[in-house]
């Protein structure tokens, strides 16, 4: 019995710690490129997409109807090279009815891509934010495979290409990463802080090997670590928000506790209620004034 157990357990900690499972952090839904799309089906809705190869304008149309998606901002399609040779795909929400105050930069989550992860972070448009986000390697329209060092090259990438457009590189740029996307951004924000103002994270973990133990057990002892972003986020001098609900199935409100007590001043924990990274669906507002009070003013 002893030796069958030590033969199992063996086994599955090469299947834990191997790049396959770390894949299964990445859930990406590859599309067509826009030129060919113009309908996509989720398993929540259906989007009819009107784009503008001229002006590379992009309108989001809900399926079931003729209503605009994206009254209140505009949508302008980009592409740009990761460092790791990857074309990848982006978009640049603006503001159409209040004037822009700061530019985000967001790293969404490891799953679905723009078309399904837009909804997430565009309520802070109505606040003056404009926002770059864009999809990993491997996912939506970007090229590549998605794996972690893509990921985190890609959003190295993001920041270096979106910190020289024009109407940015002048103004405040701030990194809100949810999720999968806070750990990153806990991560770049710390070693980039001479190029933003301010890092928000949204239901981040603190490692990968955390948040497999959360979700395996002790079998997630097996799970590489990978750089830690508690750790990481020791190093970094900008201001810091953390939000995270306290009824998050995914990432345990812990680890945000976690990131947040290893950080330094200045800081603030935002605890809310509600489903994983969806706090600006419910909380926009209280989000968009205290990413104001804490890093703009």
């Amino acid at each position: 019995m002893n030796h069958f157990k030590t033969i199992f357990c063996g086994v599955v900690g090469l299947i834990l710690s191997s790049c396959s499972f770390n894949s299964t952090f990445h859930k990406p839904d590859q599309i067509a490129s826009f030129e060919e799309l113009t309908r996509y089906d989720s398993a929540k809705d259906t989007i009819h997409i009107e784009y503008t190869a001229a002006n590379q304008e992009i309108i989001l149309f809900d399926g079931a109807g003729p209503e605009v998606l994206n009254q209140n901002y505009s949508i302008r399609n980009h592409f740009f090279t990761s460092s790791n040779g990857n074309k990848l795909n982006g978009w640049l929400l603006v503001p159409k009815k209040v004037k822009s105050i700061a530019t985000i930069l967001h790293l969404h989550g490891s799953a679905g891509n723009l078309l399904t992860q837009y909804q997430l972070i565009s309520p802070l448009t109505k606040y003056g934010y404009q926002i770059f986000l864009f999809d990993y390697s491997g996912y939506g329209c970007s090229e590549g495979v998605a794996t972690h060092k893509n990921a985190m090259q890609d959003a190295y990438s993001a920041l270096e290409y979106i910190k020289e457009q024009a109407g940015v590189n002048n103004g405040k740029l701030i990194l809100y990463g949810q999720s999968y996307g806070g750990y990153l951004a806990s991560i770049i924000g710390a070693n980039s802080q001479q190029d933003i103002d301010g890092i928000v994270i949204e239901g981040a973990f603190t490692s990968f090997r955390e948040e497999a133990r959360y979700k395996a057990g002790i079998f997630g002892n097996f799970v590489k670590k990978g750089i830690p972003a508690d750790q990481e986020l020791h190093k970094n001098q900008k201001p810091l928000l953390v939000i995270h609900s306290r009824e998050d199935k995914m990432v345990p409100i812990s680890q945000g506790r976690k990131l947040f007590s290893n950080a330094n001043d200045p800081r603030e924990f935002y605890e809310i209620d509600g489903l994983h990274s969806n706090g600006l669906q419910y909380y926009s507002k209280e989000i968009a004034d205290k990413i104001y009070r804490l890093i703009l003013e």
